[in-house]
């Protein structure tokens, strides 16, 4: 009982350092400066700590009663084309806790300067980055994002051993997608066209950045770009919606998309009006699912899905493979387009009152 008290009283603590910190007072520790700097500066505007406050108290509490779990890897992961219950799905989806974890405690580190969230991340960067073997399937790797992102904004800190072990995995992650791309023949087809090259430009363009590469840099530019011309048409049709007949999987594939213009955003390179060769662009992707969001359309999902994978799961009675979409499906597809462009905010607002905690901490407020 007196322990449950203490981690509550430090989780009370917690937040109230935060609330210090983001008037500019942050703790000896530091804020790391990394390359990428995805998320907005500690010292907040009043504005931003308005809006940020209420998720920030939660995220605090909720990796506060993890400060003492200790990091499980896998050496590999797998839910890619598999079910619940099937092979190591189970354990995947619970390893990849893991990760998100790791994002959630260096936000509130970086927001509180307590040490005991750094340290937190330490630990679990390095189990991670010296366990796990790339299998460069984009699906399953997706989270890795969350990795790429708790580095970025605690590299400067971390011991020697950690930095190092975990710039040399984001690295290898990186370049080995960026090396399967480019042996493909062009035009590209298949799953180096839709939803899964989208997760793979994501992941080597918050690498490119939060390394500062410049090798990098480009092959994420350049890839981004090829991908847009790939997927995207003039009108703002996704490849994934002709194979798909599916608006989850428009979302699926512009997330990734959104995250990677983010990453180059505070780089001030503008990805979301860069035009591929056939006109389109990712703004012009996500205005055309904007009526879907707003319900002024609606779409009957995977009605003539040509993947055989999406009615093996709806017949396993898995929620969103039949029936109606729903909007609130893409909130935090729209919550995060409005970090790029004002012009989303509203859509946002309409499917969730308030981002995902992670995304209201890090990028509290809309972009203009």
């Amino acid at each position: 009982m007196e322990q449950a008290v203490n981690t509550e009283s430090k989780s009370r603590a917690s937040f109230a350092a935060w609330l210090i910190a983001c008037a500019g007072a942050l703790a000896p520790a530091g804020a790391a400066q990394a390359a990428m700097n995805f998320c907005a500066a500690p010292a907040m505007q009043t504005s931003e700590r308005t809006s940020a406050a209420p998720s920030a108290q939660g995220l605090v509490k909720r990796v506060a009663a993890r400060l003492n779990d200790q990091p499980k890897p896998l050496a590999r992961l797998h839910t890619e084309g598999t079910l619940p219950h099937e092979g190591i799905y189970d354990e995947s989806v619970e390893a990849e806790r893991d990760l998100e974890l790791m994002r959630d405690a260096a936000l509130v580190w970086r927001a509180t300067g307590d040490a005991r969230y750094l340290h937190l991340v330490d630990r679990f960067l390095l189990a991670w980055a010296t366990t796990y073997q790339p299998s460069f399937d984009p699906i399953d790797e997706t989270h890795f994002d969350s990795m790429i992102l708790a580095y970025d904004m605690t590299a400067s800190a971390l011991s020697v051993k950690t930095r190092n072990a975990t710039a040399a995995f984001i690295s290898k992650l990186a370049n080995g997608y960026v090396e399967r791309i480019d042996a493909q023949q062009r035009p590209l087809t298949g799953v180096y066209r839709n939803n899964w090259e989208s997760h793979r430009v994501k992941l080597i363009a918050m690498a490119a950045f939060t390394l500062d590469d410049r090798k990098l840099i480009n092959a994420a530019q350049r890839l981004f770009i090829e991908q847009i011309g790939e997927n995207v048409a003039p009108d703002g049709a996704t490849v994934d919606y002709a194979e798909r007949d599916a608006l989850h999987y428009v979302t699926y594939d512009l997330e990734p998309l959104v995250v990677a213009a983010l990453a180059a955003r505070r780089h001030n390179r503008n990805w979301l009006a860069q035009r591929a060769q056939n006109g389109a662009s990712l703004q012009s992707a996500i205005d055309w699912l904007v009526p879907y969001a707003l319900g002024e359309k609606t779409h009957e999902e995977f009605v003539h899905s040509s993947v055989a994978f999406d009615a093996k799961r709806r017949e396993a009675g898995l929620t969103g493979y039949s029936g109606p979409w729903d909007p609130k499906g893409a909130a935090e597809l729209f919550h995060l387009a409005a970090r790029l462009s004002g012009r989303y905010a509203g859509v946002a607002l309409r499917l969730a009152p308030t981002p995902p905690a992670w995304l209201a901490v890090c990028l509290p407020l809309p972009a203009r």
